[in-house]
Parts: structure tokens; C-alpha cells; sequence
């Protein structure tokens, strides 16, 4: 156990006895095979929970190596699961091409990103499951398995939390290369956010709003404007100005850990995500939530949690509004609806976001906001079940894929998706 660690903030220290660090496919079936007790893959550790923990081994993919394989007449690439996202894109610029979004830390795993329907933002952009076309994992038995888009439970695996094997490769969509700028605003008025959240999300190919809710207008804007689609936007955009030179970071995060912005145009793997992939991620000593509501409910959603602003702002480090297209992925935040997220980072201080969540999750509760899988929150198993549409199906699934409960763990029973 002591070698196994925590998570990567620290909010989890891993309970599994065992871990084995796998080189190789080969490796994670033997593996698989060589016990007959609980199992569960580990990726790059950016969960803030329990999700990838088990009473019994631990299997690592993040060590076989990337091995990409681009099919440029079909438009995809596949990939070690245990890749970096940051890698991959890099390997894709340099032939040319580019996905179809990232999240804000380039640090995080391929297989652990989509298994939990981590995301970027854009109104038009689904999360980043959105572009797998193909998975291979090895299940129960220790046997490799590939499922694609033509198989009728392939919505339902793609967000699949571990909970039926362990993703080895994925295939993705990919797409020709192209540029971004950045260009960040300061002093947005709170009143044209909720007058127009669409529009404001819509404003650029990728949109996100940050705040700590009690301020009088929202903090920063970040727009990244795709260029060979859209004009970058106006000076005096909405009435928000352009932030100054001065100005530029995050709280408590040192600015030279971010992307870069000013509207300098450059590439998608440098503008998309918020943090560099040679830089720290984020501030690190911190806890994670987020929530995903309708966008057409997004604006009385805020004005909901903005009634908690002056418990909330305390103990928190920012919050960032994100949105995502639909999807018919069965447990993604953005199933069958065009998405919000509200994610906050909040202060390392267990205990009072422990008594926020609650509040914030019943202030959110006639909206049926939905967890991110792998952040920490306080919903229970009927609350998530009344959120999430197909649970019950992906339930009958993962179990009967899986009908000894190998993938099972605490986490996956007190969510209800597994029996």
C-alpha cells in the first residue's frame, strides 16, 4: 500500500494492497488472469475520489508505450489508453492533424479522461469521449476485447468508469490541423451572462467563464477562437474589456504555467487547454466538484448557486463555467441535452466542502445536475439515478460483462452501477 500513494492532489490515498505497473497488453491479461479477486485500472491519478481503488490489484497502463496508429483516409488515430493527451497531440501536430478538443490540464490520461466523460468546452464541442470510435479492453477473463461504434453497447461503454475491464487502446476521431487565439476579457457583467448564457458560450469555439460568485461581474472570459472558422472577436466585446498584461493568471496559479493568450494565434494543442503540459497542472493542493445541468436551464442554475456566493467564495479557489454538445453516451454529463458545467476548485479544506456540497447539489436539485464521475460531491445513489436516464441500463450491462464483479469497488456500488 505504501507504494501505491494517492491520488494527484492528494484527496484519496489508495487502499488496494497491490499494483502492478504494466509494459505492455500482454502484461495487463496476465494480470487479469493471475487472480481471481478485485481489479481495477489506474491511470494518471487526476480523479479527486475513490473511483480507482479496489481491495485487490491496481493495474497501471500509463507505461505501455503510446504506439500511435493514424488511419488518415478514415480520419482516426488509436493509442495507448495510458497516453497523456498532451502526447498524443503533439504526435498529431507534427503529421498535420488535431482532435477535435482538449481539457484545460494536458496531463491527463486518454483512458481516464473519456471513461468518465472528463471535457473541454465549445457549445458545438462534445466532451472528449465524444470523439472515440473504438475500444480495446481486456476484460474478466483476461481476454482482449474490441468494440466500435456499430456495436449497439458501444454508448454505453465509451463512459464506462472501469466498471466492465481495463481500456489498453482507443481509437479517436482526428481532424486537419488548425489554429487558435486566446484572447481573455475582465469585467463581463453577471446580468449578460444570465440574460444570454448561450450566446456568451457561444461566443468563440471554446468558451470559459471563471468566478468565485461573489464578485459583482465575472472575473475572466477566456475565448478561443478557431481561425479557419471564425473572426476573433470585438475589442469591447459584450462590454467586457480586454485584460491587461498585468492582469494575466489565475488565482494562485503562476501565469507562466499557462497558455499562452493576448490573441496570439498558434496551434490547437497550445491554445485548447489552459496549462502546458511542460508546466505544474492547475494549483495541486486542492479539491475538485462539478455538476452538469441542461444549458437552457444554465442561467437559473447560477442564479440558484449564486444564492450560496457568500458561503461559497471563502473556500474556494475559482469556479469555471464550461459547456458541451449532446451526446448519446449513456453516463456522459452532456447524455441527450447541450450541457453547463459548474466546476469548482476549491481550497484543500475537507471538511467545509464536505457542508457546501449538499447545499450546493439542493440548490441544483430541480435542474437534475449531474456529478462529474472522478470530482468529489455528496450525491446519493437515487440522486444520480433520477440525473442520469440510462443508469440502470449501464448497470445490467457492466454486470453482465462482468457477472463475478472483478471490476467492481465501493465507489461503483454507492453510485448504484454496479450490483
Amino acid at each position: 500500500m505504501a507504494g501505491i500513494g494517492a491520488t494527484w492532489a492528494g484527496t484519496h490515498t489508495f487502499t488496494a494492497p497491490r499494483l502492478v505497473e504494466a509494459r505492455s497488453i500482454e502484461e495487463v491479461q496476465e494480470a487479469v488472469a493471475a487472480t481471481d479477486g478485485p481489479v481495477r485500472a489506474l491511470g494518471t491519478r487526476h480523479s479527486f475520489n475513490d473511483i480507482a481503488d479496489t481491495g485487490g490489484t491496481l493495474v497501471t497502463v500509463i507505461g505501455i508505450p503510446p504506439e500511435p496508429m493514424l488511419d488518415e483516409l478514415a480520419g482516426t488515430v488509436t493509442v495507448g489508453a495510458g497516453t497523456r493527451y498532451g502526447v498524443l497531440a503533439a504526435w498529431l501536430q507534427e503529421r498535420g492533424w488535431a482532435l477535435h478538443n482538449m481539457g484545460s490540464l494536458p496531463h491527463i490520461s486518454i483512458g481516464g479522461a473519456t471513461s468518465t466523460a472528463t471535457h473541454g468546452s465549445g457549445n458545438g464541442n462534445q466532451v472528449l469521449a465524444g470523439a472515440v470510435r473504438r475500444i480495446e479492453f481486456v476484460d474478466a477473463r483476461g481476454e482482449l476485447v474490441s468494440v466500435g461504434v456499430d456495436d449497439p453497447r458501444f454508448d454505453g461503454l465509451v463512459v464506462g468508469l472501469g466498471a466492465y475491464g481495463i481500456s489498453v487502446r482507443l481509437t479517436l476521431a482526428v481532424e486537419p490541423s488548425y489554429d487558435v487565439r486566446q484572447d481573455v476579457y475582465r469585467d463581463l457583467t453577471w446580468d449578460a451572462v444570465l440574460e444570454d448564457l448561450p450566446g456568451i458560450t457561444g461566443s468563440a469555439y471554446s468558451v470559459s467563464l471563471f468566478t468565485t460568485w461573489a464578485e459583482p461581474t465575472i472575473q475572466q472570459a477566456w475565448l478561443k477562437t478557431r481561425l479557419d472558422r471564425d473572426e476573433p472577436p470585438a475589442a469591447d466585446w459584450r462590454g467586457a474589456r480586454l485584460e491587461r498584461p498585468e492582469e494575466s493568471g489565475l488565482v494562485e496559479v503562476d501565469p507562466a504555467n499557462l497558455t499562452v493568450k493576448g490573441g496570439v494565434p498558434g496551434p490547437w494543442l497550445e491554445r485548447l487547454p489552459h496549462f502546458r503540459l511542460d508546466s505544474t497542472p492547475s494549483n495541486g493542493d486542492e479539491i475538485q466538484t462539478e455538476y452538469f445541468v441542461a444549458l437552457a436551464d444554465g442561467a437559473e442554475a447560477l442564479r440558484a448557486v449564486r444564492g450560496l456566493a457568500d458561503d461559497i467564495a471563502p473556500h474556494l479557489l475559482i469556479t469555471e463555467l464550461r459547456t458541451m454538445a449532446a451526446d448519446s453516451l449513456w453516463l456522459s454529463g452532456a447524455y441527450a441535452r447541450d450541457a453547463l458545467g459548474i466546476h469548482f476548485t476549491w481550497r484543500n479544506r475537507p471538511a467545509e466542502v464536505a457542508a457546501l456540497t449538499p447545499r450546493i447539489e439542493e440548490a441544483l436539485a430541480p435542474f437534475k445536475a449531474r456529478p462529474h464521475w472522478g470530482k468529489v460531491n455528496s450525491m446519493t445513489a437515487d440522486a444520480v439515478a433520477r440525473a442520469h436516464p440510462r443508469i440502470g441500463d449501464a448497470r445490467a450491462l457492466f454486470d453482465s460483462l462482468d457477472p463475478e464483479g472483478r471490476f467492481a469497488n465501493d465507489y461503483l456500488r454507492r453510485v448504484s452501477l454496479r450490483s
